[in-house]
């Protein structure tokens, strides 16, 4: 998941807000409360925080209350309202805590800061996730990260770009905001696809900064088909907005190119049963607010990560005609998986 980014510069001292929590330093991915106690589940609050509103997190809402009414935590909620700014976002960080949250999902508007923010959060005995999204480098100071592994999952979507179009001809990739690291991931997995044809594929062009919003995005795609429609044999898209637009513009001017898309919105899933999108690559978001949800409870109850701060693919599933019918047991079925692999291999309880 990428969306666009802004206002990364700066990055709030989250301690200097919370004197009441206290700041004594911490080890991400330890038991504690926010006093240093392990907690019953019926203390516990986490809070699902995004960079802003996007289509993409509207899973976390109803998966991450549901898995906490499960496990029969005191509240989940979600916040969408950093507005895509870092210090935003930050900002309500600090009032969720002041509420008594006292676990965070969080995907950071600017993955080059936001292990600042991880740090500030888990300092105060906070326990934190980095969901949908993994600090920029090698370097989590979250307890643990759960995401997509988009290089893999754009790698994914250009391979069924290009066996759509019979192996060769001309690509193009649309996709979010160049500066962010998930979307150069994108870009170096789709390269790598199109590398592997020996050149009978040419990537002709990517264009970037077009998921701010669907209206940005249906623009681009209609300025990229009216000055290229005719030479452009496949487009794979790997930010949603531009998935949309491009299934849609390529549908309505009637052109014989085969559009890959990423994400399951009503209008692509449409698309891949009519015929007029080969395939999209869809997320996990469901299992992405589940399982963040259970294992950030369970280290406040005590357990610990076994290697904190471990990045974990939260899975990509390529959807075609073939299984469109059948896609969400795949991704329920990896659901699953990740929640045993949470308990068996990643958490010491």
């Amino acid at each position: 998941m990428s969306v666009r980014r802004t206002g990364t510069a700066a990055v709030a001292v989250l301690c200097l807000t919370l004197t009441a929590a206290g700041c004594s330093k911490r080890e991400a991915g330890s038991a504690t409360g926010g006093d240093g106690s392990t907690l019953s589940a019926s203390e516990i609050k986490v809070a699902l925080v995004p960079g802003g509103p996007h289509p993409y997190f509207q899973p976390w809402k109803d998966a991450g209350a549901e898995e906490g009414k499960e496990l029969g935590l005191s509240e989940v909620t979600f916040n969408e309202t950093a507005g895509w700014d870092q210090t935003k976002q930050n900002d309500v960080l600090s009032s969720l805590a002041a509420q008594g949250y006292n676990a965070f999902g969080i995907f950071g508007v600017s993955p080059e800061n936001i292990n600042s923010t991880f740090t500030d959060l888990t300092d105060q005995g906070f326990q934190v996730a980095s969901l949908a999204s993994c600090p920029a480098g090698d370097e989590n100071k979250a307890a643990f990260c759960l995401a997509t592994d988009v290089e893999v999952a754009a790698y994914r979507a250009a391979q069924a770009a290009i066996e759509a179009m019979g192996g060769e001809g001309s690509l193009v990739h649309l996709t979010g905001n160049r500066v962010d690291s998930n979307t150069q991931r994108r870009i170096a997995g789709v390269e790598k696809a199109v590398s592997e044809t020996g050149g009978k594929v040419e990537l002709i062009q990517t264009v970037t900064d077009i998921d701010v919003d669907l209206q940005s995005a249906q623009r681009a795609v209609a300025d990229l088909l009216a000055a290229k429609g005719g030479d452009i044999d496949g487009i794979v898209t790997t930010a949603y907005n531009p998935a949309v637009a491009a299934a849609e513009g390529v549908k309505e001017a009637g052109l014989p190119i085969k559009v890959v898309a990423i994400d399951d919105d009503p209008s692509i899933i449409s698309g891949v049963e009519e015929g007029s999108v080969a395939a999209t690559v869809t997320q996990n978001p469901v299992g992405q607010a589940k399982v963040g949800t259970y294992a950030l409870s369970k280290l406040l109850e005590g357990c610990t990560m076994k290697e904190p701060g471990v990045a974990v693919d939260s899975g990509s599933f390529v959807v075609t005609s073939d299984n469109v019918a059948t896609y969400d047991d795949e991704r329920s079925a990896k659901t699953d998986e990740l929640m045993t692999a949470f308990q068996d291999d990643y958490l010491s309880c």
